[in-house]
């Protein structure tokens, strides 16, 4: 088969891009071994880093648990009177692809499917909501971000005041809003969250070493944020959404069955519409 020379070409410089990635992602691990190895030979006590990790992780972890089995499903059971393990157990398939690809963007088509089938909310508020929420609601993000950064700054021996930690919420939500649904976009908008209370950002490499395992279980979050959001609109707008069962139907104009075959009638009342009948029956 014959391949147009400007495809030729794009396939021929694609190559070799692709090798040079290949590469990369070979030898990434190393790099962040030695990133960590750097910033803990500077420390003046590198065995406390160890615990210190571990306390940050166990607290992340903490905090995703508490907002993504009490929080959330509170304020869906609070606004929708229904129970909210009900609707989650229907949302298990979408939850374990953003465990297993750290990326709600992935998991989008998953999690449509999953509203649709198993929780069956309306289309049109799914079609509408799943997409904004796996752009701009990153809670599990903003919440991972705010304890890195107080995480960093204890590393650093530096003291927060109350000040700095509205400030860190703040920041840490906003820039949230700004990552992209891709495995560990929090990384980059971590930069933010730290320069505006005058953290080092090079420090970041103190966690990029267990980001990957963290970034699963947040993933996760903002995937059971956008479904339960979902859920709640669908049950504020139940009248402006006929349900699935209540389909409209059109009228299919008036007919007249009087010259008409007896096999046709079965037909036309088989339409899933309204029509009227006009002659003798």
């Amino acid at each position: 088969m014959h391949v147009p020379k400007p495809l030729d070409e794009s396939l021929v410089s694609r190559d070799p891009w692709l090798r040079i990635i290949e590469d990369v992602t070979l030898y990434f691990p190393f790099g962040i071994i030695f990133l960590v190895a750097g910033k803990i030979l500077d420390m003046q006590d590198p065995s406390s880093l160890g615990k210190k990790l571990g306390m940050y992780t166990i607290t992340v972890l903490a905090g995703l648990f508490v907002h993504g089995l009490i929080l959330l499903p509170f304020f869906y059971f609070l606004l929708t009177r229904k129970n909210p393990f009900t609707y989650i157990r229907g949302l298990l398939q979408a939850l374990v692809i953003a465990l297993a690809t750290s990326s709600s963007s992935a998991t989008l088509p998953i999690t449509m499917k999953c509203l649709l089938e198993n929780c069956h909310v309306d289309r049109q508020i799914a079609r509408f909501v799943l997409p904004v929420g796996a752009t701009i609601n990153m809670d599990g993000t903003a919440l991972y971000e705010a304890v890195a950064a107080i995480f960093i700054a204890q590393v650093n021996d530096y003291e927060l005041d109350f000040g700095q930690l509205v400030t860190i919420s703040i920041t840490a939500t906003a820039a949230s809003i700004g990552a992209a649904g891709i495995p560990q976009a929090g990384l980059v908008t971590m930069v933010i969250v730290l320069t505006s209370v005058g953290l080092p950002p090079d420090d970041i490499t103190l966690i990029v070493a267990i980001d990957w395992v963290l970034d699963r279980f947040r993933t996760m979050i903002n995937v059971l944020g956008d479904a339960l959001a979902a859920g709640i609109i669908a049950h504020l707008c139940r009248k402006d959404f006929p349900s699935s069962d209540e389909k409209p139907k059109m009228s299919c104009g008036v007919q007249n069955v009087q010259n008409m075959p007896m096999t046709e009638v079965p037909l036309l009342a088989s339409k899933d519409c309204v029509f009227e009948v006009i002659g003798d029956t």
